[in-house]
């Protein structure tokens, strides 16, 4: 990559579109040349629903950044939110029988995970390939063991696939706003590379991203993000909740969620017996008894769900629990209903919170741009136990003058 080229990222949003342009100085350092935020439509946790509403405001989101920063980019890099991704496992082996392990060993090995993942689901296509972990003659080897003797070699990696289907309408988006798809980055491994840092990615640590439409979680171990999920479940669950059992509107289930302090502390109910609701919480209702511990079994109920459905992904090969890994809580979510307590409650005490920067600019920055950040982190430097999978946008159109100078001063 020309380091002298402008980067530009577009994160792919349930509620937001965020697009960002980076330059990148000759020293490496990088410096931001304009940042948007549209309203997101047409998409919904990655996937395309309606094409010519997400085009528009794709092209809207990027026009605008592109304005700010004066330039027009040729290509851009796509974060996605991934509720239809599949993480998928593969081991392969190949016997050296006491020669050289050379690169074409490795590479070979790859080939043939890549042609059973093909076999396997011909309707998949590759986001990310994590190289996470070499087996010499029974022996973990993190880097690539070239030139090492040995009698056997195993190559275990990790897929992150999307539905093709999917990806082409992604990738149709973008032909129709006549700009190239570089790249496509896990919204998941972009926030882990942004959040966690490198002794946190090389032995072990668990990042939960907590939205209010969903949650996300990832396993991440020698620098490589080896699992993940997103469950279509989030926040608005839980108020959704409130609202059915109490026989609350949306707009009031919302002020109980932000306006009481709840805890999970040992198990025990916070609330006397006879700890009601007061009058002002009834927005839209007439006044009546409800009981804050009811409202409190409410959300224990979803969040046992939630962190259970969690637990059960956490059981994975080689990953243990007992040996000092730690959490990271973050995303809109984490904030709310004392998450952070009923983690620790589920997983242990070693479960912290992503901390809120106090310069005003950063926090802004870090709050709407910290998948972009990652993946600029991830596109600058490369990551060293990632196989990057060729994904472009195929067929673009040429535009015309006229469209040209509209797209950079709309």
């Amino acid at each position: 990559m020309n380091s002298r080229e402008p980067i530009g990222i577009i994160a792919l949003g349930n509620i937001n579109i965020k697009c960002i342009i980076f330059n990148i100085k000759d020293n490496n350092e990088s410096e931001i040349l304009s940042t948007s935020i549209t309203s997101s439509e047409g998409i919904h946790n990655g996937t395309v629903t309606n094409l010519a509403k997400a085009t528009n405001v794709i092209r809207s989101c990027i026009s605008a950044a592109e304005k700010n920063a004066k330039i027009l980019l040729k290509k851009i890099n796509v974060v996605l939110e991934e509720p239809e991704f599949l993480s998928t496992k593969f081991s392969k082996h190949k016997k050296i029988n006491g020669s050289k392990i050379h690169k074409d060993d490795i590479d070979f090995l790859l080939k043939e995970a890549k042609k059973q993942l093909i076999l396997n689901d011909k309707k998949q296509s590759i986001i990310h390939i994590f190289n996470h972990n070499y087996i010499v003659d029974g022996k973990a080897f993190v880097e690539e063991p070239i030139g090492v003797y040995a009698d056997s070699l195993s190559h275990e990696m990790t897929f992150i696939t999307i539905p093709k289907n999917n990806l082409k309408n992604i990738n149709q988006a973008f032909i129709d706003c006549d700009i190239e798809i570089e790249r496509l980055i896990s919204n998941t491994f972009a926030l882990g590379v942004k959040l966690l840092n490198n002794k946190e990615l090389e032995f072990g640590s668990i990042l939960i991203d907590v939205g209010f439409e969903k949650i996300s979680l990832g396993i991440f171990k020698n620098l490589a993000l080896i699992h993940s999920i997103t469950l279509s479940i989030g926040i608005n669950h839980i108020v959704k909740d409130i609202s059915k059992v109490c026989s609350l509107s949306m707009d009031e289930s919302i002020v109980i969620r932000d306006n009481i302090d709840f805890s999970f502390q040992n198990n025990q109910n916070l609330f006397d017996e006879n700890d009601y609701l007061k009058n002002n919480f009834f927005i839209n209702s007439s006044f009546r008894k409800i009981s804050k511990n009811l409202i409190l079994d409410v959300i224990k109920a979803r969040l046992d769900e939630i962190f259970e459905t969690l637990k059960k992904q956490i059981i994975i090969p080689g990953f243990n629990l007992n040996s000092g890994i730690s959490f990271l809580l973050t995303g809109g979510g984490s904030n709310l209903f004392n998450i952070e307590k009923y983690c620790i409650s589920f997983f242990g005490s070693n479960v912290k919170k992503t901390k809120e920067n106090n310069n005003e600019k950063e926090k802004d920055l870090e709050k709407n741009f910290s998948s972009c950040l990652g993946a600029l982190k991830i596109i600058k430097d490369g990551w060293e136990t990632e196989a990057i999978p060729e994904i472009a946008s195929k067929n673009i159109k040429k535009m015309s003058f006229l469209e040209k100078f509209f797209r950079i001063r709309l």
